[in-house]
């Protein structure tokens, strides 16, 4: 039975990181040298935490699902990273930062793990400054800042829309420097298989050499995951292909609580899916909605036309277009938060105001560039306009983009405590493989922040403090009798799955379970709706063990094999998912249960009996998992009603 112990320090909110650093337990540089630290992931959090611990002096493995570091799904985002530093003299502050996110996750993320996001916010802003990071700067050549969903204040730093690449960038080059000096090792093209425990703690990993097929050990004192989220069991999302939630999931099996997987972000500026065999979405930056203004036609007759290509956009006068955005919420405007800008496009849709497909709004450009000028436009958004050019091939400066709601990010994963550590001893969790800092919705430019935050500024303690008394431990050795199980175990599944030698394709399965996330288990869900997707998994599931045909062998690269350890994993995870959507009944952030609504139509949440996070126990093969509750004690802000009117 796990035991969720969340540590939080006693004291003022202001003062619990401080004194919790004060007081942590230090390994002296010698000491140092002989502690392994495992580090599986090289987006943001794992670069930037390999990178740190690497400089602190510890021997670091870093393992890499791709050819480089430099393309992990990091490099996707685009809008900007946000921080307190109040360069615009707008009213910022931590204290607002933190109250922004804490109110955007609707009041279902953990005070003190928040308010330490915000206090370090302004940390990373001058790390990756020192790094070369080329944010944009004013006239007077002082870092610029722009609005997102959720606040009222302008406080994301960006690079044009290719943040998250030049953060990655930042990172990697951190990274590269303790990969020349020694202090860590780099393994590309390996995939985590499982986690190898030795007397209750993580000790290791045994991974897949994704070229070669080999099936590997690797030993530490401790395991670092930094692996993101688990989007793609909806299969249509902005991630990359290669983002998967089955490190986790193995993590989950071996013991690690996982938290809140019902809580699942849509991003309301995608670009629209527009055939059957597509296998990915694009992003459209949320930096778009600071100068785009969204909307349909005020007339159904009108929607219709331009569905039938009787009409353009450009053909509806100003007095019939319904900025529905601005209508139904004027104080926040196009920059509400994404789950209430995503129903609230839904709802357009659905009402039959559909643009496209009918599954599609406008983000219409053309006052911004009426007002500052097609240049001022192009400065801020170029590449942005410039890739919606070639994947839609419609001149957005001229036309409108359309976009509709899409998965993006998991705001649930891996429960952890105040140091960021497992249910697991030695197991830890950063960046969006773990479930602490968003709630039941991120706010847009967080995840890069919450990302470099823990690897820069938070596991570097916390690891560090876990370490302290493992100096007495002995090198871990692979041939310990656990790695041999755990790789028994990994070499079983895959002969199992080799052995189905059905005549269906795993593609096939994971568009069919993507198809019922998205229709049962998506931006609207009802107790119905639910109910009918867990027997459609298990289904799935059933027949994926009985019809599914793996393809080439296991001694070469083999993408096809990928797939289908990857699903055999989503599939399992989806069925939680439900599991924990059905089980909160209220509406809250990324999780709206239709039941639970108000008159205006906004998520109802049910504080008296779901103020809690909802972290699952693995029990076994097709037994229930079991649910604990780590209740949310508000000690610093008033919960109130969501309201960006």
């Amino acid at each position: 039975m796990i035991e969720l112990n969340s540590k939080i320090p006693q004291g003022e909110l202001s003062e619990k990181w401080t004194k919790y650093k004060a007081a942590q337990h230090l390994v002296n540089p010698a000491n140092k040298r002989k502690l392994d630290v495992i580090v599986v992931g090289t987006g943001l959090a794992g670069a930037s935490a390999a990178a740190s611990l690497g400089a602190l002096g510890f021997n670091v493995k870093i393992f890499c699902i791709s050819d480089s570091p430099r393309r992990a799904h990091s490099i996707a985002a685009q809008g900007g990273i946000n921080a307190a530093k109040n360069y615009q003299n707008d009213g910022d502050s931590v204290g607002r930062l933190f109250y922004d996110t804490i109110k955007g996750g609707d009041y279902r993320s953990r005070e003190a793990n928040v308010y330490r996001l915000a206090e370090v916010s302004n940390n990373i802003i001058d790390q990756c400054v020192a790094q070369g990071v080329p944010f944009a700067r004013d006239y007077a050549g002082l870092l610029d800042n722009r609005s997102f969903g959720g606040a009222q204040v302008s406080r994301t730093f960006y690079a044009k829309g290719q943040t998250g690449q030049q953060l990655l960038l930042g990172a990697y080059s951190a990274l590269s420097m303790q990969i020349k000096k020694g202090s860590v090792k780099l393994y590309e093209r390996r995939e985590m298989m499982d986690v190898v425990m030795i007397d209750g703690r993580a000790r290791g990993i045994i991974t897949r050499n994704l070229t070669t097929g080999e099936i590997e050990r690797w030993a530490s004192h401790c395991v670092i995951l930094a692996t993101g989220g688990y989007g793609n069991v909806y299969y249509l999302s902005t991630n990359a292909m290669n983002s998967n939630g089955s490190a986790a999931w193995q993590c989950y099996k071996k013991g690690a609580a996982f938290a809140n997987p019902c809580y699942v972000q849509i991003h309301p500026t995608c670009i629209p899916v527009h055939g059957e065999y597509q296998s990915k979405l694009t992003l459209m930056s949320e930096s778009l909605r600071n100068d785009g203004r969204i909307w349909v036609p005020k007339k159904k007759e009108d929607a219709e036309a331009i569905r039938k290509g009787q009409l353009k956009p450009t053909d509806i006068k100003e007095e019939d277009r319904d900025y529905y955005l601005e209508r139904r919420y004027p104080a926040f405007g196009n920059l509400v938060p994404r789950d209430i800008a995503s129903r609230a496009a839904k709802e357009r849709c659905d009402a039959g105001y559909g643009v496209g497909t009918g599954h599609a709004v406008y983000l219409d450009f053309s006052s911004a560039i009426e007002r500052l000028g097609k240049d001022v436009v192009e400065a801020r958004y170029g590449n942005l306009f410039q890739m919606y050019e070639k994947i839609v091939d419609e001149n957005p400066y001229e036309t409108p983009m359309m976009i509709y709601p899409a998965v993006h990010y998991t705001m649930g994963g891996l429960w952890v405590d105040y140091e960021l550590q497992t249910t697991i001893k030695g197991l830890f969790a950063a960046g969006e493989a773990n479930f602490s800092d968003h709630g039941a919705n991120r706010l847009g430019a967080s995840a890069l922040m919450q990302g470099l935050a823990d690897g820069y500024f938070v596991l570097p303690y916390t690891v560090q403090n876990y370490l302290s008394d493992q100096i007495y431990e002995a090198p871990i050795s692979t041939n310990n009798p656990a790695f041999d199980d755990a790789e028994a175990e990994v070499r079983r599944k895959i002969e199992k799955l080799f052995a189905v030698n059905g005549t269906k394709s795993v593609d096939s399965f994971q568009k069919e379970l993507g198809k019922i996330m998205w229709e049962h288990v998506g931006m609207g869900r009802t107790k119905e709706s639910l109910q009918q997707a867990i027997p459609m998994i298990v289904a799935l599931k059933q027949d994926f063990w009985q019809s599914m045909r793996v393809t080439g062998d296991n001694n070469s690269m083999n993408p096809e094999l990928e797939k289908a350890v990857r699903f055999a994993d989503h599939v399992e995870l989806a069925l939680l998912i439900a599991k924990d959507a059905l089980q909160r009944e209220e509406s809250c952030g990324g999780h709206f249960r239709e039941e639970y609504q108000t008159d205006e139509g906004e998520a109802k949440r049910n504080d008296n009996e779901f103020m809690f996070v909802g972290a699952w126990e693995y029990t076994g093969e097709d037994n229930e998992p079991i649910l604990h509750k780590e209740e949310l004690n508000y000690e610093f802000i008033k919960v109130q009603q969501r309201n960006y009117k």
